[in-house]
């Protein structure tokens, strides 16, 4: 009896000893291997915008003041433009993929009122300009400009274009003082307002005052004529010109519209007529008078043609129609008046 109470006092201990282990174990929290954090590399901090270094450019010759980055260039040249030389001056600041500043000074078409408008000198200018500037910029790039508004700086008139030129895009600013034409321009493939604002709005002109009395013949430094107009064009312009239309239904007491003659220098807003494809088919070219009628407010109530080929009648009437005047006033009132726009069509290339 003694012997089999040892012999199962161990198999006890051994079974207790089981017990306690498996207890220990499950209230023992699990221990899991976890692989060490990487530390996460810091986004990089954005470059700090290149800071612009301005200097002021007032060139000896020219009329304009204008801030322009340090280490610009200036080139001058004389351009053929339709029959024409045109004297250019080229200041401009430029990188690799941009921005652009740029001044273009231009002189070759004189202002004379007497053979020509100063819108129809202003388009010749922007049209001069888009030509002869592109190519100094991106090469075999043609530039488009949309027209945005009519401006003024210190009297002389302007306008403001939206510019494309290949991957560039930006603001185009001209303006045309008697003796000659600028364009200020800045040019990027991403949009940096403020830089642009800073820019632009450095450019500045001496005022310009009115003349009393037109000089046709008065020469002016660097101009030259204007490009020639035919002997009937100028006498159907100006036959046009002394139209004057009746006042059809005038109440008594009540004035009639004022005559003023050719209204194109005194429109706020003129559209370029389309030349239509069946014109240019034809071989259609001239010039296109059209009468108007303005009422009190600057707006063209009426519109009819006077002379010009039949083809570009109609197109003209349509550009006619959709110009803006500011009001006239007689005595203080605002009156109507009655006028002719002339277009001027030439051949039509192709």
């Amino acid at each position: 009896m003694r012997s089999s109470n040892l012999e199962v006092q161990p198999l006890v201990l051994s079974f207790v000893l089981a017990i306690s282990f498996s207890v220990i174990n499950a209230q023992s929290p699990a221990k899991t291997k976890t692989a060490p954090a990487k530390p996460q590399a810091a986004a990089p901090a954005p470059a700090p915008a290149p800071t612009i270094d301005w200097e002021t450019l007032r060139p000896e010759g020219e009329e304009f003041s204008v801030l322009m980055p340090k280490g610009s260039t200036f080139e001058t040249s004389k351009e053929p433009y339709h029959k024409m030389e045109l004297n250019t001056r080229t200041y401009l600041s430029k990188g690799t993929a941009g921005p652009v500043f740029a001044v273009v000074s231009l002189s070759g078409i004189k202002s004379n009122p007497a053979l020509y408008t100063e819108m129809q000198r202003m388009n010749s200018y922007v049209d001069a300009f888009k030509t002869l500037f592109a190519p100094k910029i991106r090469k075999d790039a043609i530039a488009r400009l949309d027209l945005v508004g009519n401006k003024t700086l210190q009297g002389n008139a302007g306008r403001e274009y939206r510019m494309t030129l290949a991957d560039l895009t930006g603001t185009v600013q001209v303006f045309a003082t008697r003796k000659r034409f600028y364009s200020i321009l800045y040019l990027d493939t991403k949009k940096d307002a403020a830089v642009q604002e800073q820019f632009l709005s450095s450019f500045a002109l001496p005022e310009r005052t009115n003349q009393t009395t037109a000089t046709a013949n008065a020469p002016e430094s660097e101009e030259a004529p204007a490009p020639p107009e035919s002997n009937a064009q100028k006498e159907k312009a100006e036959s046009a010109a002394k139209v004057e239309e009746t006042p059809h239904g005038s109440e008594p007491g009540k004035r009639g519209p004022v005559s003023a003659g050719v209204l194109n220098g005194k429109a706020i807003s003129l559209p370029t007529p389309e030349y239509p494809a069946e014109a240019k088919a034809a071989g259609a070219e001239g010039v296109v008078v059209i009468q108007i009628m303005i009422d009190e407010q600057g707006n063209v109530t009426d519109a009819r043609p006077i002379s010009g080929p039949k083809l570009l009648q109609e197109t003209s009437l349509n550009a006619a129609r959709q110009a803006k005047f500011s009001p006239t006033l007689l005595s203080g009132e605002p009156v109507k008046v009655t006028g002719v726009l002339v277009f001027n069509f030439g051949r039509p290339l192709g």
